[in-house]
């Protein structure tokens, strides 16, 4: 079962997730200025949110991996000198 964690210490409330959200999983809570997962069900698990984070608050778990569908930032860094 895909889990979506959003850690509220490490949430800066940029909305970054939010707005990537194709399915809008996210949302802003205006209460705590902080992201939160509205709906994990509706997830695609596109991993977009976990990817634009800029400090790195967002985990998945549980997901089924597909190779060349998720971002791995270790394989992006290997290949940008061709890109």
């Amino acid at each position: 079962m895909l889990q979506i964690e959003i850690r509220d210490k490490a949430c800066r409330g940029c909305r970054f997730c939010v707005d990537t959200c194709p399915t809008d999983v996210l949302v802003f809570d205006d209460a705590t200025q902080k992201a939160l997962v509205k709906e994990v069900d509706d997830c695609i698990g596109c991993l977009s949110c976990g990817f634009i984070c800029p400090s790195g608050a967002i985990t998945h778990s549980g997901h089924h991996v597909v190779k060349n569908f998720y971002r791995n930032i270790y394989f992006s860094r290997r290949m940008e000198k061709f890109l």
